[in-house]
C-alpha cells in the first residue's frame, strides 16, 4: 500500500489490528521511555512509532514503537520531529541529545 494523506491514515488508529498492538507496547514498556532518560517516572499511554510512518502502511503497522506519556508525545516527540533534535536537558543541564546545536555548533 502506497503512502497516504496525512487526514487518510488518521482511521487507521481505531483498527483493531492498531489497538491489540498498542496495548501490547504499552503492556510490554508500561512506563514513558522518554521520562526515564530524564531520570523520571511516569506511566506511558501512547504507543509511538519511533520513526513516524508518514501514512506508509507498512510502516504503520511494522515500525518500532516505543511508550511515551501524553506530554512527551504532545510536546517533546513533536518538537524533535520538527526540529531535528530533541531539547531534553540532563541533569546536569546540558542537552541529552548529540544532535542539539550545543554540540553540533549549528542553530536550528
Amino acid at each position: 500500500m502506497e503512502a497516504v494523506s496525512r487526514g487518510r491514515f488518521k482511521a487507521w488508529y481505531d483498527l483493531a489490528c492498531w489497538r491489540k498492538r498498542a496495548a501490547y507496547q504499552l503492556q510490554v514498556e508500561p512506563m514513558c521511555r522518554s521520562c526515564a532518560t530524564r531520570g523520571e517516572i511516569s506511566v506511558a499511554t501512547i504507543a509511538d512509532h519511533v520513526v513516524p510512518h508518514e501514512g506508509n502502511w507498512n510502516m504503520f503497522r511494522l515500525g518500532k514503537l516505543q511508550s511515551l506519556c501524553k506530554p512527551c508525545h504532545d510536546g517533546g516527540k513533536r518538537f524533535e520531529e520538527i526540529r531535528g533534535f530533541s531539547d531534553s536537558i540532563g541533569r546536569d543541564g546540558s542537552p541529552l541529545d548529540p544532535r542539539h546545536p550545543f554540540y553540533t555548533g549549528k542553530l536550528p
